[in-house]
């Protein structure tokens, strides 16, 4: 395994950069795993602390006011999300393979900040199947999927940005390609 790497995991919303994240947690316990800090509420069986930090506003600007992220953003216009700073900096001095799963205005900022980090961007195998998976998560109201939706098409645009492209047709076969990239060194 490589060591010490920085892999940014992004994409538009839907496209199971979560669902990824948990597969190289469950069967890659080596790499290590960013938790990103929001200010939305949890969704349906999200836990605190393994899914996100769930915080208040106030947590929140305290975190900024200290430089305590890394990246950070306000996303589909409400919620805001950010990389906790220490946490990876402590990763990384110790060695250990490190994955951010954030979104795209994040990746800019890491790409800013941490010009050694390798952005992966996830893709969905088509747009229609990105709003099916959408529409069957059943998180969102009517005018949030729209917001959302929109959004999607901006961040899909964004692709060549990226250092190398994971089409998530499969989960368990995204999972292995990117897995796959912590070991094939800079």
């Amino acid at each position: 395994m490589q060591r010490s790497r920085l892999v940014v995991l992004a994409g538009p919303t839907a496209v199971g950069k979560g669902t990824v994240a948990d597969c190289v947690r469950r069967d890659h316990p080596d790499i290590w795993i960013s938790v990103s800090v929001t200010t939305r509420p949890p969704r349906p069986g999200e836990v605190d602390g393994v899914h996100y930090h769930f915080v208040s506003d106030a947590e929140f600007d305290h975190l900024l006011a200290h430089d305590g992220l890394l990246e950070w953003a306000v996303v589909h216009g409400a919620a805001r999300y950010g990389t906790p700073r220490a946490p990876v900096e402590k990763q990384l001095a110790a060695g250990r393979p490190a994955l951010l799963e954030i979104d795209l205005q994040g990746a800019r900022q890491v790409r800013e900040s941490m010009v050694d980090a390798l952005l992966v961007f996830l893709a969905p195998p088509s747009f229609e199947e990105l709003e099916r998976r959408l529409l069957g998560r059943g998180t969102e109201d009517a005018e949030q999927r729209s917001r959302r939706l929109a959004t999607a098409r901006e961040e899909l645009a964004a692709e060549d940005e990226f250092d190398v492209t994971i089409v998530n047709t499969d989960v368990e076969a995204a999972c292995r390609s990117l897995v796959e990239l912590f070991r094939s060194g800079p």
